[in-house]
């Protein structure tokens, strides 16, 4: 069994050509309140089954911004604090795949 159950990482670059990314859309404020939200619900760190993380550039900035759960490998975007908590409570804490959130894999 991994050390923990899921990862989810938020993808926080900065594209130096100036050109759309993620941190165009308040990514590092939602990376945050996610990590906030899920110490909060008890299932951040050593104490829970998850780990929220930063990331570099995952290269979907068109869709953007964007999350991704490991080892599910997840997609997805959001917009609020709202669809942050969502995807927290149902997938980290829960189990479910937030369907309306999910990026298609390809």
């Amino acid at each position: 069994m991994s050390y923990y159950k899921h990862h989810l990482f938020f993808c926080l670059n900065v594209r130096e050509d100036g050109g759309p990314c993620c941190t165009d859309h308040n990514a590092e404020a939602m990376f945050e309140h996610a990590k906030k939200h899920a110490k909060k619900l008890g299932v951040h760190g050593k104490g829970g089954d998850c780990r929220v993380n930063r990331a570099g550039c995952f290269d979907r900035c068109d869709q953007g911004p964007v999350c991704v759960v490991y080892p599910d490998a997840v997609w997805y975007t959001y917009v609020d604090e709202h669809d942050i908590e969502e995807i927290v409570e149902s997938h980290l804490r829960d189990g479910k795949i937030v369907e309306r959130l999910r990026l298609p894999d390809r």
